[in-house]
């Protein structure tokens, strides 16, 4: 699936918002909660995970993933490091997931990350269904689970020989 990134702005902490709630939607649900407090509590979760990037990845960057007709599909933050590469966060919109967009946005990381000589590192929840996903495009687990978070890294690769052929 085609699509592009574009640096997020102020303008879109709306989209971002909403990108972060699809996230949690399933875990809201089973709270009980009304639909006003489950809104406040993934506003509140949202700002703290804004800053917690801002103030440990003060170099990472967000983009927003376009999809078809320049669409939001998605939000991706990596943190470009001078010894690697590190994925902070990938999620897009339920409407845009299961089309190969996280897919094609890892391996082109991926493809970064190798030209660079550098590992892209991920940590993942130890539940979550993306955890295939990465296992397919390489990535390892780093030591065991963190509570409920695994870190998991993708060796850098050198292309071989007959890939830099034409």
């Amino acid at each position: 699936m085609d699509y592009r990134l574009r640096v997020a702005t102020p303008a879109d902490d709306a989209w971002q918002l909403a990108i972060y709630a699809s996230t949690r939607a399933d875990e809201l649900a089973q709270t009980g909660w009304p639909p006003e407090q489950c809104e406040r509590f993934v506003a509140m979760q949202h700002r703290a995970q804004q800053q917690h990037y801002l103030q440990h990845f003060p170099h990472a960057g967000c983009q927003l993933i376009l999809a078809a007709a320049d669409e939001i599909a998605g939000r991706l933050w990596v943190d470009r490091r001078p010894d690697g590469m590190h994925v902070l966060d990938i999620a897009l919109l339920p409407a845009w997931r299961g089309r190969g967009i996280g897919t094609a946005c890892l391996r082109a990381l991926a493809g970064e990350a190798d030209g660079r000589g550098q590992p892209l590192g991920i940590h993942v929840e130890i539940h979550n269904p993306a955890r295939r996903l990465y296992e397919r495009l390489g990535f390892v687990a780093d030591g065991e689970p963190q509570g409920l978070h695994q870190a998991m890294h993708r060796p850098a690769r050198r292309p071989t020989t007959e890939e830099c052929l034409p």
